[in-house]
């Protein structure tokens, strides 16, 4: 398979307080096309600095990655049109309903009206979502409930890469459940390669083909996750993906994103 995104010794600082953070320290991967790739680490640890660099929003300050061959920055326009984000932020017009937000969404992308009506019933019928229900105000939505608006949103454009930033953080159980489902069926049915972020353990096992661990800026490990899982057998009996994530960090997920924050 191809080399959806491929990301070079990727190095970003900041300044806080007159002093220097700096975020990713050397990044260095490899997603191919087709597959979820999960990016797993704390808060803090740098999982959304190199996804707003993936899509442009940032630049490097070392190093480059490419999505499908164009670099992030030189041909930052190619990869705008291959791209779409998700994030735990996702914003609309909340007094608007959900079709009124779509095809408002799509028209900045220069998608005709009739286009995107035609679009949001073929997105809602492959989502399992109900179009009745899709015309009632956004502020009348759950949290999930418009997590998997804005995933419909992403998928107005036809991305050929997906880019995931903590799509179910802060979601109740259940609404966190529907979200990965909808995820599980964008995997199933459709050719978009990936990139979720996250700090949930159980997700990224469940949904991500490949995995890395992202740790203070650095990458500790990558693999499949039960290949990950496989490198502990011997010195945990029947390991998680807790294990994992001890075994390379030396700590819980709790106490690096402690960690984390004590360091920023």
């Amino acid at each position: 398979m191809a080399d959806a995104l491929l990301a070079n010794n990727i190095v970003k600082a900041f300044k806080k307080s007159r002093k220097e953070i700096i975020a990713l320290k050397g990044i260095n991967l490899r997603i191919k096309e087709g597959e979820i790739f999960g990016l797993l680490g704390p808060n803090g640890s740098g999982k959304s600095t190199f996804i707003r660099i993936a899509s442009t929003l940032l630049i490097p300050d070392r190093g480059s990655i490419s999505i499908f061959g164009y670099d992030s920055v030189s041909n930052s326009a190619s990869v705008q049109r291959m791209i779409n984000r998700v994030s735990v932020e996702a914003s609309f017009f909340r007094k608007l309903s959900a079709v009124e937000n779509l095809c408002f969404s799509a028209g900045l992308y220069g998608i005709p009206r009739r286009e995107a009506l035609k679009k949001i019933n073929g997105l809602a019928e492959r989502f399992g979502l109900d179009l009745k229900r899709l015309k009632d105000p956004l502020e009348d939505f759950s949290r999930g409930m418009q997590q998997k608006v804005a995933i419909v949103r992403a998928f107005m454009t036809e991305p050929k890469m997906l880019l995931l930033d903590e799509p179910t953080t802060g979601l109740d159980p259940r609404a966190k459940r529907d979200v990965q489902s909808l995820i599980s069926d964008v995997k199933n049915t459709m050719n978009t390669t990936m990139l979720l972020t996250t700090h949930d353990m159980d997700e990224a096992e469940k949904l991500c083909d490949y995995v890395a661990i992202i740790h203070l800026g650095r990458i500790v490990a990558s693999g499949r996750p039960s290949e990950l899982k496989k490198q502990l057998l011997g010195k945990v009996d029947n390991p998680s993906f807790e294990d994992v994530f001890l075994e390379f960090t030396g700590m819980s997920i709790e106490e690096a994103e402690y960690q984390e924050v004590e360091s920023a």
